[in-house]
């Protein structure tokens, strides 16, 4: 995967259209942006007026130049220019982010350096290095706007969305879809940057409006990308596992809640797992891909932030009786991934705050299900995983892969051999939205093209869609779950088979339980301002002892501090990012005014308190720990960036020349057969059978892993006990323990402090005095 790919099934890529690199050239009047292919076989201008300085004109010259013809252009361009200086050269990029306008003249975001990440099926992906914010008009009398506070201050809102961070983008691949979209894809002239993973779609707008083309823009994709390329038994693929952000509803945790009336969902995620075969350069390449997603629970509800209480109230709105936007969401999902879709909800029961959700959540279903065919049933699944894993780590875990096993029977997974390049030609296509570029010999297709198409063998018919309160911590052991069983069955299907095990020794679900514990980190900091909790990681590894509780306090204490004094910041970024909030003349800046103002999207605060139920809520606890230790030890996140001030390890790909790390080997590892348990060294108290029907992977076995920096070049540039309700076949659970139930919520409790064990007095002198707190952070 490190080395490029073979001309031959490529050739057809070479002449087509794609700008990879720019520079910027400017004169008294105009900007000129040139740009040229990877193989610098053609450019191509974009002038850009610089007189004007509340309107964006465009002007794109269709002429492809060689490079003897741009290099006279240009003598000719500074030869008319040359009173006012000629033509200046400005910089170097590597496509542009968008356009935007605050209370003054427009800006162009460029992309001054890119990292490569990975590749799909011959498709470079790219991470984001550095950005460039460039002043469109000449420095005039009208733009000195440009340097006024407010503006400076919008400037630096906008910098908070850190697109350096966790943002990726391909100039040949749809990396907004998935690679069974991809494949199957075979029409053209859509408009892909409107859709609900390109969060730089509000950026681009007026370009692609001008242009009706997406030539010169990239398509950003939020969320995570991590690629590692794996050797087993002699048998070498690469495993890739990515993330994608929506952009519909987004926002920080306690500011985006629930679902919205057009029934989309807060911290709605989709997670990609691809293995792809290695094979000879000029075969077809085996692949396969599965797709399960996570979202808020799709009701109105909402918490309020508060700094005396780390898990506020849920406060749960009724005004969607006959759960219309639930509905909504339920139906958006069927058109995107299938009609099969399999509600894996992990909230907790008893006497718990999360209960109230539960019960309402359970209603929903059951409603939404009277009104269709059988066929077309939501299937439930109801596991409180939090009271399974108190009796042990290893049956939870044990659970959620049989969860898994049975949606994967369900659902089925993407499975193809298609040649690298596959559906370049669908992008360019689709590039330009009117006159989409054709080939003259394109009415008959010839053996060599039909060589060139993908083999299908099978489709994934439905997902998997996971939830807990947050989306978070619960969410990601599940999907590391779902994806462990997946990964052996995509193994199956590549020809890479062993024994059913599954062990706590094999390299290769340590390697993937890393690479889900970094999205969850990567995920979690988006969306909640800290890394993920790792007690149910910890547990499966068998290392959970004081050192990992004292972390997840200080992941608690991070959390709590930025949801209670840093989202509403994060919030105004976001929503100017994505174009749903900015400035206007004649209203209050964004900083000034309430967060329920502007932070509640379709949720109407005042008019949601007459009708709200309360459950109780308990509080974290926290005993024995030093806060002033933990803030000594732990100092405050940077207030730069969206994704916090702590690094997560998520961004696999580099660009700055540093040693190669050395490859790992695993040894054989020999287990007797008669151990029963996931993790058997784990130190868990669970009892449980262990997963002798789940495929897995071999006793026996000598892998090695290699990282991205050594893949390729540096680049300086509902019952458990009835799971599937709604299944004639039903799967039982052996716990008998998480009988779903319609759950009255509990009783409203007004005024009610509940003190937080280990923090006393000085807890609330901490709260009160946030101030003083921020000031020790740093």
């Amino acid at each position: 995967m490190g080395s490029e790919p073979r001309d031959e099934p490529r050739r057809k890529l070479v002449d087509l259209p794609f700008l990879h690199k720019f520079k910027l050239y400017s004169t008294h009047t105009n900007y000129y942006l040139i740009g040229r292919d990877e193989n610098k076989t053609f450019w191509r201008i974009l002038k850009i007026d610089r007189t004007d300085p509340t309107e964006l004109n465009l002007f794109e010259d269709p002429t492809r130049y060689t490079h003897d013809e741009i290099v006279q252009l240009k003598k000719w361009i500074s030869r008319g220019n040359q009173k006012f200086g000629g033509l200046k050269a400005e910089t170097t990029c590597y496509g542009i982010i968008g356009f935007v306008r605050f209370l003054g003249p427009y800006y162009m975001l460029v992309i001054k350096r890119r990292k490569k990440v990975g590749e799909i099926c011959g498709h470079a992906v790219y991470g984001i290095a550095e950005t460039e914010q460039i002043m469109i008009p000449y420095p005039s009398p009208e733009t000195r706007v440009a340097n006024s506070l407010a503006e400076r201050r919008y400037k630096n809102l906008l910098k908070m969305v850190d697109v350096r961070k966790n943002f990726y983008f391909s100039y040949t691949y749809h990396l907004m879809y998935t690679l069974q979209t991809n494949v199957c894809n075979t029409e053209s002239g859509e408009i892909h940057d409107e859709t609900m993973f390109v969060w730089n779609e509000y950026l681009t707008h007026g370009i692609r409006r001008i242009l009706q083309n997406t030539v010169w823009t990239v398509s950003l994709v939020y969320g995570f990308f991590q690629q590692t390329k794996c050797s087993v038994s002699d048998e070498e693929f690469v495993l890739t596992v990515i993330a994608r952000r929506s952009r519909h509803y987004a926002g920080t945790r306690y500011l985006r809640r629930g679902i919205n009336d057009a029934g989309n969902v807060a911290n709605e995620v989709e997670i990609e797992q691809i293995v792809t075969k290695e094979v000879p350069e000029g075969q077809k390449v085996p692949m396969t891909s599965v797709v399960q997603m996570r979202g808020s629970i799709p009701l109105f509800w909402s918490q309020e932030t508060s700094v005396f209480t780390p898990q506020p109230d849920i406060i749960l709105n009724n005004k969607d009786v006959k759960h219309v936007a639930t509905r909504r969401h339920f139906e958006n999902l069927k058109q995107r991934y299938g009609r099969l879709i399999i509600i894996l909800n992990l909230l907790k029961t008893g006497k718990h705050r999360e209960s109230i959700l539960r019960a309402e959540f359970g209603k929903a279903i059951s409603s939404i299900n009277k009104g269709t065919t059988r066929e077309n049933h939501l299937k439930a699944i109801h596991f409180d995983l939090n009271k399974q894993y108190k009796s042990g780590a290893d049956g939870a875990f044990e659970h959620l892969c049989n969860y898994g096993k049975r949606a994967l029977e369900l659902i089925n997974l993407f499975f193809c051999e298609a040649p690298l390049g596959v559906g370049a030609e669908a992008v360019i296509n689709d590039s330009f939205f009117n006159n989409p570029i054709m080939n003259e010999d394109e009415e008959e297709t010839s053996p060599e093209e039909e060589a060139l198409k993908a083999d299908i063998f099978s489709l994934q018919n439905g997902v998997l869609r996971s939830n807990c309160i947050d989306c978070l911590d619960r969410t990601n052991v599940a999907q590391y779950a779902h994806g462990l069983v997946a990964l052996a069955q995509q193994l199956h299907l590549l020809g890479i088979t062993g024994p059913p095990i599954v062990d706590k020794n094999n390299p290769l679900a340590k390697k993937l339980m890393e690479a889900y514990e970094k999205m969850g980190d990567a995920i979690a900091m988006q969306y909640a301002g800290s890394d993920a909790h790792i007690k149910m990681f910890s547990a499966l590894r068998g290392d959970w002892n004081m050192m990992m509780k004292h972390r997840d306090m200080i992941t608690a204490v991070r959390r709590h501090y930025n949801n209670a004094y840093m989202d509403s910041e994060k919030q105004n970024a976001i929503n100017m990012f994505l174009g749903q909030s900015g400035p206007q003349l004649g209203r209050p800046a964004l900083w000034e005014l309430r967060s329920d103002q502007h932070n509640t999207g379709n949720l109407d605060i005042e008019n949601l308190r007459p009708r709200i139920s309360r459950s109780f809520s308990d509080n974290l606890l926290l005993e024995g720990l030093d806060i002033e230790e933990l803030i000594n030890e732990n100092p405050q996140p940077s207030r730069e960036g969206l994704n916090g001030g702590w690094e997560t390890n998520s961004e696999v790909g580099f660009f700055e020349p540093e040693p190669a790390s050395p490859s790992v080997h695993f040894e054989d590892h020999l287990r007797g057969p008669g151990s029963k348990h996931m993790f058997p060294d784990s130190g868990s108290t669970s009892d449980s059978q262990g997963l002798d029907d789940v495929p897995g992977f071999s006793h026996s076995y000598n892998a090695k892993f290699t990282t991205a920096d050594e893949m390729f070049e540096r680049c300086s540039s509902m019952s458990s006990d009835n799971m599937f309700s709604d299944i004639a076949e039903s799967f039982t659970s052996t716990t008998g323990t998480d009988h779903f139930e319609f759950l009255p919520g509990p009783s409203q409790t007004e005024g009610e402090y509940v003190l937080v064990p280990g923090f006393s007095n000085e807890f609330y002198h901490w709260v009160q005095h946030g101030r003083a707190f921020s000031r020790v952070w740093r």
